[in-house]
């Protein structure tokens, strides 16, 4: 329990550090991209995204779940089965996206470099993943944490660096800041990469036992097909959510070129804003995957219930304190990107939304270690169906219109939360007050 907490802290207060650096980044592209510009960033983003769920397979979570359950002498020759599943990945992947992606009508805004910089996207995070699969699993948190330091940083440096002595046209501005975006990746890679071969060729000097490319196969299949199944959902819904929101919102009466400016300003600012303190979220789900897994593994409930009721705990704390400032400060803070935005109501309205999600991210670590993937999408499949009933339903109402969309939102997060909350319960058996059964 030690190691947890010490890990967790590590990360947690490096991702602060980051969250600061990407809350800059977004006040930066929001400056130099504009109303528009930042509305064409955001609506595209989503689809980054999913390329790179695509991408990774979701190596991090099922090597580090192999990593935390097995002895070391049988990580080496696991990894090397993992490398040579990434490389297939990676090349099939990357054949898919050449054919498909220039093709895609969503990039007719974009300039047409836009899709190629998508697909070299590929195998920086494909093998990236193996590394940090490894590191994870292997409790390295100091590693993970100096990666997403490198990202963002680089990324803050890069934008700074091309966006200083000139001001550019939307179209070349868009891809400036996608360049900046894909380079910051490359460079995690570098690092992950290296210090996961360092790491390899100290195995090799260590008693080391072999281990089937079969039983590997299954072992990270068994989790990334599942997990992977989960993210590809969220991301696909996420990269629909912008059309399906801006549709929504043309059939209430507004322009479509006001409808997407608003989406701008609701993903820009206000999704920003409210998702910065997720950082200690995320931190808990890197540190929670592998040690869920080892818990479980050897069925240690007493473990996995006192470290479900300190996070619980520690979400709760954070989680209140940071809605409370963002009612109350919420002004001030949208105005770091927009003068007299309506984004100052957006982020009062999705507060429920925010607070709902911290506890999300870590109880989704809880039932991946707990073998409950299957389970953790059927309640993303169920809460996104009612979430974009109502999105549409109200959202197309001249009297809601941004104000239904947020309904919406607000309503699948509190229903995620229960269902994911009532499910862990159940597996390691305490009743909804966290008492033994």
């Amino acid at each position: 329990m030690k190691t947890f907490f010490k890990s967790a802290l590590l990360l947690i207060v490096v991702a602060l550090i980051v969250e600061c650096i990407e809350f800059i980044i977004n006040v930066v592209l929001a400056r130099e991209l504009g109303e528009e510009g930042l509305g064409l960033y955001m609506a595209i983003f989503p689809t980054v995204m999913f390329i790179v769920v695509l991408s990774s397979l979701e190596l991090p979570i099922s090597i580090s779940k192999f990593v935390a359950e097995k002895e070391e002498l049988f990580h080496r020759s696991m990894l090397k089965h993992a490398l040579r599943f990434a490389t297939v990945c990676a090349a099939i992947c990357m054949l898919v996206a050449v054919i498909i992606l220039p093709l895609l009508p969503v990039f007719d805004q974009y300039h047409p470099v836009v899709p190629w910089l998508f697909i070299s996207l590929i195998p920086i995070v494909t093998f990236s993943s193996v590394a940090r699969g490894y590191f994870m699993g292997a409790q390295q948190m100091g590693r993970i944490a100096l990666a997403n330091f490198i990202r963002r940083a680089a990324q803050l440096a890069l934008l700074v660096l091309f966006f200083l002595w000139s001001s550019y046209h939307i179209e070349f501005a868009l891809v400036i800041a996608f360049v900046t975006l894909i380079a910051s990746e490359a460079l995690v890679f570098l690092y992950l990469f290296i210090a996961f071969l360092r790491q390899m060729y100290k195995l090799k000097k260590k008693p080391r036992a072999e281990v089937g490319w079969k039983k590997v196969q299954h072992s990270l299949l068994s989790v990334s097909v599942p997990t992977t199944g989960l993210r590809i959902f969220h991301s696909a819904t996420f990269a629909i959510k912008p059309f399906f929101i801006k549709s929504a919102l043309v059939r209430s009466g507004m322009v479509e070129s006001v409808a997407m400016v608003q989406y701008g300003k609701l993903a820009g600012v206000a999704f920003s804003i409210g998702f910065f303190p997720a950082f200690i979220a995320h931190s808990l789900l890197i540190v929670l995957i592998p040690t869920v897994s080892e818990a479980f593994h050897k069925a240690d409930l007493a473990k996995l219930r006192s470290l479900l009721q300190k996070v619980m705990l520690i979400t709760a704390i954070y989680g209140l304190v940071a809605v409370c400032v963002f009612y109350f400060y919420a002004e001030m803070l949208t105005s770091l990107f927009f003068d007299d935005s309506p984004a100052v109501r957006y982020l009062q309205l999705l507060l429920p939304y925010f607070l709902f999600h911290y506890f999300v991210i870590p109880m989704q670590a809880y039932l991946i270690g707990l073998g409950l993937v299957k389970e953790a999408f059927l309640h993303a499949l169920y809460t996104t169906i009612v979430s974009f009933i109502l999105m549409y339903v109200l959202g197309s109402m001249a009297a809601f219109q941004m104000d239904g969309i947020i309904i919406g939102m607000n309503v699948s997060a509190v229903l995620l939360t229960m269902m994911h909350y009532i499910t862990i319960c159940e597996r390691i058996r305490v009743s909804w007050w966290l008492r033994n059964k």
